[in-house]
Parts: C-alpha cells; structure tokens; sequence
C-alpha cells in the first residue's frame, strides 16, 4: 500500500519568502513555501486566476491580477505584460499578450489595480511609480510620478478613484490626487485602420500575436500631455523620527477602512489611518525583518511573513491579539520521530530547537529551546509522553508533553558531541552514540545517571538502534562494523558485523529479526543478527540519481560513485524499506525480492542546487559555468569552490543555493503515511484510497445491487461480508450505518475472523470523519471484546491497524474531554449564580479604616437581620460626629454631622 502514497502535507515551513494572501471569505490565509521558477496552472474555471494570483511568489518577478478575471499584470525586470487569460472569448486556450509597457529604468517592484481595473500602477526600483492604462484612454495613457529618494515599496489606489499613496523604503509616503475621476475616463476613438499583429510568414502559418507597445516618458512635452489627467502630491509624510535610519520592507492597504499597515527592517509593524496619516497602532512582533503583509476582506486581521526567521503571524489589531502564530526550523530539519500512536512528530533542527507537530492541523504546538548546538536526533519513548533529543552541545535532554518541560539532562563525563541516540522498548534505557571520543554512554530514564560507556569502536559512532524485542542494542560506525551489545549481558559485545565500508545507519526491522545497514558505498545490506548472517543486499548507488551542482566541476554521473543513502526506515509491516540521501528521490524496495519498487520525487523546486542531472546550457560559457564568476565578490580568484563533504553550504557566499537533499525518513506506527525531513521541510505522503480500485476476494454476484438487496432483507452479516469484498468505502460506510445499533452484537459474533481486520480498518478510518461517535465506537467494543483474543495472536501484523484506530480514538477522546470539562465548569457557574439570587449584598464603604473597625460588628448583626427579612431602624448619639455613615447602603452620608 505505500506504493499508492500520494503528497499530503508540508509541516515545519510555514512561510518562505513571496507574497501572503487571504481568500475572499477571510478566513483562510495562502502563505508561499516553495518557491519555484515554473508554474502549472489549471484553466478550467475563473477560479484559475484566483488560484494564480494566490501562488504567485516567485523572487524574479511579480504579477498581480485585475478584479475581472479577464486579464493580469505580469512584470519582468522592468516591462510590464498584460495578457488575457486564457483569451478575450474565455476559450481553452494559451495565453494571450495583450499590451507590453515600459516606462521605469529599473527593476519594478509592486502593482496595484483599480477597483474597475481601468488602470494599474507600478512601483520601482529607479524611486518611480508609473501609472498605465489597461486601455488606451484618450486621457491616460501613462503617467510617471516622483518624490522619493528610495526604492518604490508599494503603491495602493484609493477605493473607486485615481488617487494613490506611494511608500519608498526609506519610510515616506506620498499622497497623490488626480484631478480625473475614474468615469472621467475617455476612450480613445478607433481608427479607421488598424495594423494586424497577427502577421503570416512565408509558409502562410500565424506567428504569434506580439501585442501593442506602450512606451512611457519620464519628461513628455506639453502637447502630449494637453487634456490629459494631472497628479498632484498633496502631502508627504515620513514613517521614521528623525536620526532613526529602519528600512520599510513592506506595506498593505485596506480600501474600505483607510488602513495602511507598514513593516520594517527591524520587525516593527505601524498602523495609520489615511488619508490623515493617524497612528493608531505599533508593535514589534519579531526582531527579523518583515517580508509580507496581508489584510484580510473586514480589515480585522493582519498576516505577517518574516523570511529570515519562517515566520507567519496573524495579528487582530483592535483586540491586540495573535490568531495564528507559527514559525518553522530557522536551518533545515535533521531528524524526526513519530508518537507511537502516530498522532504527533517531533523535529530537531540545526537552529538547537526541538519542536512537535500536530499530524491532523499540522501546527506546532510546543518547542523546547533548551539546547544551545545543533540538535542530531530526536525520539519518542513508548508511553508517547516523553520526548528525548540528543545535541552538538553534549547533552541528551528528556521533555515532558505533560507540563512541557524539560525533566532530565543527560551528559557524558567528558564533553563530547553526540550524533545518534536510541531508547529501549520500555523506555528506560537511554544511550546516546559520540562523533569525537568514538563511545556509547548508557543513562537510567528514572535516575538520570549514568549506568555505562560503551567502547569498542575505532570510528565515530553514525547510527544507533535498539531490538523492538529484545534488550539488543545495534550501533554502526565509520569505522566499517556494527556491533551488537547484549544489555542483559553487563553490556557485552555480543556480535560483530564486518562491511566492506564505513556504515552510515542501522535499523531493525519492527518484529527485531532482521537488521539494515546502509554503508558509504551506496549499499543496503540485510543481516539476521542472531546468526551473524548476511541475508541480502541492494546496490543502491545507481537509484540515487544525483543531480549536478552549479560548483561541481564533474558530471552528475561521476559524483554519483561517491554517493550513498544516509537514512533507513522499515514500513510498519516490515515487507518494505525507504531509503533516501543527497538526492531529490526517495526509493522503497522490496525487502524479500530486494529490487526497488518505486521512486517518489520530493521536489521540483528549481532554486534548491543538485536539482538538475545536466547544467543549463544557457548557464554555460566556453570558460565554463557562469556559476563560477561571482560579479560582485570583488576577489580576483572568482567564486571558492566548496570542500568535498560540505553539506550546508557557504553561508556568507553572495549567490548561496541550498542543496536539495534527505536527511530522514520515518514510516507512520499506523502505517498509513510516512514521512521524510527534507530541505523543502517536513514533507508527508499518506494513502489516498478514493485513488484505486483494490477488491477482496471478489467473484461475480457481489455487486452494489445485491448489497443492498441482502440489507433490505436484514442479511446484515452477507450484507457487510459483500460490501468488504468489493471494498468501495462509501458502500461500506452504507451498509454499516443501517445496521441497527440492538443488531451490532450479533453480526460482530458472526461475522467471520477474515473480516474482522477489515471492519475495525474501516472503523479507524471512518473516526477521522464521520459524526456517528457512539455508533462506531459501539462497533469497536464489540469487535475487540468478542475477538480480541484471536486478534492477539496476529499482534505483529496487526499492529498498525490498531494504532491506527487508537490515534483516532485519542484524538476524539482529547476534543470531547475539553467540551465536558468546559461544560461541567459552566453548569457549576450557572448553578452558583442561581444560588446567589435574591440575597442582597452589602457594598464596602468608602471610610476611614478607624471608622470601618468600630462598625464592623454592627454590619454583620445588620447584614444577618436583614437576610431574615427583618425591618431595621438605625439610631445616632445628638452630638456631632466626624462621619456619618449610612449602614442600609454603606456608604458615608453627605452633608450629615449627627
């Protein structure tokens, strides 16, 4: 079934670089993570375009669309393009270029439309906004606009008129008024003769349309510019006090409210009220610049995007809220490891964070940030609640999901720099392998002490794993062995395998009989550990399939020798393997007729380096790669070529591309996905089942017809048997749902072993969805009450199913106890109020505290006699006094001195 993985989610990358974006409704937010060169469209309904507009992100230019849906903007260095989409007729067709316009010297920047998408306006790098129309008006054809003294930023029209504000990156703002509404607008006459721009050549073939050229002038003469539309700057304000230099990175504009939200350098965010240039708001939300703004449909929430950290924010500003807070690894991801019931998974980065992820919402809900080095590998033990992450900085901490907390720090009696840690099946042991003094060290999980230094190996230590079984500890080095350490046994070395190179990573397959080894020369070997015997192997090198680096001075083909795979993982059911490396494919074999099954691609992401077998012949010269010559390094010797086995890369180099490569790769418990750590984030691929057609013991009178005969003559158990074989899950979920719930018993006490797997598969499934909880989880109890014993004796292979239902259940246990609980504490809230009715309260007065010690005893008699209903009547010596209080209300009585 792992072969039918389809792409399902993208976890621990929440905003990259781009523009963000909320749907119309405002509910959701479109946030840009992988930034490619190429797009896919699909032009099936005007959808399309809002889909374009959305996922447009890319660094080398940007586009926006128009509100009716007919025509977009596309800029590219410093031309604009208007093409119809997909034409003037709607018809299934290419693109079609309209208009091509130039104006700015530079770069452009930002676009703008207005509400009737008569014109648009174009910001630049040259310190220029342009404003063009979409037609060729007889009063507007283009208009250049200037003061500022930096880059254009943004540009927004006001709603339903031709005025505009411009923001430069040096923080000022321009207010433009137009002297022309947009009704004023005149369109030019037609000519009598127009010039084709469908032209045939010789062979009497159509080239291309090329569209009409529209040519702006920073400085036109007085007769072009005769009854044409005029702009005048009627104000100029300015974001930063004086002496305060903080680059504007971004801005946003809402129409109907007049908010303008502008973001900064130094992750400070202002809100202004325009025309007026009114502060209503600042906050610092980061300390990394702000790259992206959005503002949704009511102008309530705010989007922030911070490229430099992954970060995405929303913000609701009048309650001064966070809606949304989420922020990825700020270096790529090193490891993962799911929760035992599947529910969760945890990532450590190169940034030092631990993080968990939540599968169904795929939010992080916790991150600990205790380490101060590199995090190497992270693990789960068995109860789910405890989370255990090894580090550069030498120690292995212990979280707990309880308080969130970090209970116990593990560290060896030297500092060393741990690369690969394990915890046993019962989560007591914990032992964590070094890269520099070449040992193993053994802790206690209760204690926190150190029970053993394991020593043996001449190498760094790579890879670590314990037997799922047994107390077998499996350890691979570089230094070409992996040895076996029998805890039972003082920790002695119960076996050695010898390879024929440095072994990278080790894993057992989940019963514990067999053992993995990937090794330097791209080779994945099997071995019964028992017996010390090499079952299989598979020559791996060649599936890679390498890409070619910008640097790389020798073919794709020839690195490929010196590649291999660096991470291991078995399915749940132990039948395959997944194995990934340096390359942008992951590969899974067939562990018992060891050939590869299928190669999955993680990434067609062009920015990422290695992504390509063969260099772009564009990019080449007859002195080599145009990669190779830095124009701005300044440095005779041209671009350093970066050290064999550098995997991150130079971060200081100008043009830097990080490689595209997997770093691990875990099968889901429930064996419904798996997932890998990625440079693109945290990728995971599930089952589609809707995706094909896979029957059970079909023959030819099970049929949707004859299903639904058998249940209306109450048949129920043929009626389920039937619907198992043809396996349609709508079916299924018909036939189950119409089942009587007096009738559940019966039909789960006949119905035959074969289906039982089947039906409680379908029932973990059915969790995810459905409404009907009680129903299902009557179906549930029965079948594991009347069945449970027999469903013992297959355990290992029905593992994954029954996670797989647990995690559902889990997950419905956690939403429906937050619903009681919060719905037992205002059922006790409404019955105290109630039983306060009618009992009247003495307010505190407002006197001297003298005052107030000297009545106290009168308040509580009075307080007491008027509960029971009783008339008072108060008395005061005939004498003057200080203060006069009234008792009945509490309160000093004015103007009273008796």
């Amino acid at each position: 079934p792992s072969l039918s993985s389809q792409f399902s989610g993208l976890l621990g990358t929440v905003y990259r670089r781009g523009n963000l974006n909320f749907t119309r409704d405002g509910s959701c937010l479109i946030s840009p993570i992988i930034v490619n060169e190429f797009f896919a469209w699909k032009l099936e309904s005007q959808f399309c375009i809002k889909e374009l507009h959305w996922l447009w992100g890319n660094y080398k230019g940007c586009m926006l669309c128009c509100s009716v849906l007919l025509k977009f903007v596309i800029t590219k260095d410093n031309v604009a393009l208007m093409y119809h989409a997909p034409g003037k007729k709607r018809e299934f067709n290419a693109f079609v270029l309209d208009k091509t316009y130039f104006g700015p010297y530079d770069e452009t920047t930002c676009i703008d439309w207005t509400d009737d998408s008569k014109c648009f306006a174009i910001g630049s790098k040259d310190m220029s906004t342009w404003v063009f129309g979409a037609e060729r008006w007889a009063n507007l054809i283009y208009y250049s606009l200037g003061g500022h003294k930096d880059v254009i930023v943004a540009c927004f029209f006001e709603e339903d008129s031709l005025d505009l504000y411009t923001v430069s990156r040096d923080g000022a703002l321009c207010v433009w008024q137009c002297d022309t509404e947009l009704d004023g607008l005149k369109p030019m006459p037609p000519k009598e003769v127009r010039q084709k721009n469908s032209v045939k050549d010789d062979d009497g073939f159509l080239e291309e349309p090329k569209g009409e050229e529209i040519r702006g002038k920073t400085n036109p003469n007085e007769q072009e510019m005769r009854e044409k539309v005029k702009y005048t700057r009627v104000a100029k304000y300015f974001f930063n006090k004086e002496g305060d230099f903080n680059n504007l990175t971004s801005a946003a504009y809402h129409k109907k409210t007049h908010l303008l939200v502008t973001g900064f350098a130094s992750g400070i965010f202002h809100l202004h009220e325009l025309p007026d240039f009114n502060l209503i708001h600042s906050l610092s939300i980061s300390d990394q610049r702000i790259a992206s703004i959005s503002i949704n449909s009511t102008g309530d929430w705010i989007a922030f995007g911070c490229s430099g950290l992954g970060q995405l924010l929303v913000w609701e500003w009048q309650s001064e809220s966070y809606v949304l807070k989420q922020q990825g690894h700020f270096n790529s991801m090193v490891s993962l490891a799911y929760s035992p019931d599947g529910q969760y998974i945890v990532t450590g980065g190169e940034d030092g964070k631990v993080k968990v992820w939540n599968t169904s919402s795929s939010f992080c809900f916790v991150t600990f940030t205790e380490h101060s080095s590199g995090v190497t590998a992270v693990t789960f033990t068995s109860s789910g609640y405890v989370i255990l992450s090894a580090s550069l900085d030498g120690t292995v901490r212990a979280f707990d999901l309880h308080r969130y907390r970090n209970f116990r720090t593990f560290t060896s009696p030297r500092p060393s720099q741990f690369s690969c840690l394990a915890v046993d099946s019962s989560g007591e042991i914990v032992s964590a392998g070094s890269q520099d003094s070449f040992e193993i060290f053994i802790w206690s999980m209760q204690s926190g002490r150190l029970l053993d230094v394991l020593s043996g190996h001449e190498g760094p230590i790579s890879s670590l794993s314990f037997n799922p079984m047994k107390c077998v500890l499996a350890s691979g080095s570089w230094d070409k062995t992996v040895k076996l350490w029998d805890m039972l046994d003082s920790w002695r070395t119960k076996e050695t395998l010898m390879l024929n190179s440095d072994v990278l990573v080790v894993a057992f397959r989940p019963d514990g009989k067999e053992l993995a080894v990937a090794s330097l020369n791209g080779q994945i070997t099997f071995w019964d550990h028992e017996n010390a015997v090499q079952v299989g192997s598979i020559e791996g090198r060649h599936d890679l399939q390498m890409g070619r680096k910008e640097l790389d001075k020798i073919t794709a083909k020839q690195s490929a020798k010196g590649k291999s795979f660096t991470t291991l993982c078995y399915s749940a059911d132990g039948q395959s393997i997944l194995a990934g490396g340096l390359s942008k494919f992951v590969c899974i074999y067939n562990v018992k007729e060891q050939i590869l099954m299928k190669k999955f691609e993680i990434s067609c992401n062009f920015s990422l380096d290695a992504m390509e077998e063969y260099l772009d012949r564009r990019k080449m010269t007859e002195f080599g790669s145009m990669a190779l010559i830095d124009e701005g390094a300044g440095d005779e010797d041209g671009v350093a070529i970066p050290l064999p086995g550098v995997k991150t890369g130079d971060m200081s180099s100008r043009h830097f591309k990080p490689e595209i490569r997997v770093t691990c790769l875990r099968f889901s418990p429930t064996g419904r996905s798996w997932t890998a750590t990625t440079t693109e984030g945290l990728l995971i691929y599930s089952l589609d089942a809707g995706l094909f057609f896979d029957p059970f013991e079909l023959d030819i009178d099970v049929t949707p017809s004859n299903i639904r005969k058998k249940l209306h003559q109450k048949e129920y158990t043929v009626a389920i048997v039937m619907a198992l074989k043809l396996n349609e899950k709508k079916l299924i979920q018909e036939v189950i749902e119409a089942i009587p719930g007096n009738e559940v018993d019966v039909v789960c006490s006949s119905l035959p072993d074969l289906y039982v797997e089947k039906v409680l598969e379908f029932l973990a499934s059915a969790f995810e969805i459905s409404c009907h909880l009680e129903f299902y989880l009557i179906w549930a109890h029965k079948l594991l009450m009347l069945h449970g014993q027999k469903l013992k004796t297959r355990s290992q292979k029905l593992l994954p199913m029954i996670q797989f239902l647990q995690k559902s259940i889990q997950r419905h246990f956690e939403d429906v106890s937050k619903l009681c609980e919060w719905n037992i504490y205002n059922i006790k809230y409404a019955l105290a109020i109630s039983q306060q009715r009618g009992v009247k309260r003495v307010a505190e007065a407002s006197v001297d505290e003298e005052d107030m010690e000297s009545d106290s005893d009168y308040l509580i008699v009075l307080v007491h006699l008027s509960r029971g209903g009783a008339e008072v009547q108060m008395y005061a010596p005939d004498v003057p006094q200080m203060h006069v209080v009234d008792h009945s209300k509490g309160q000093p009585a004015e103007a009273e001195s008796r």
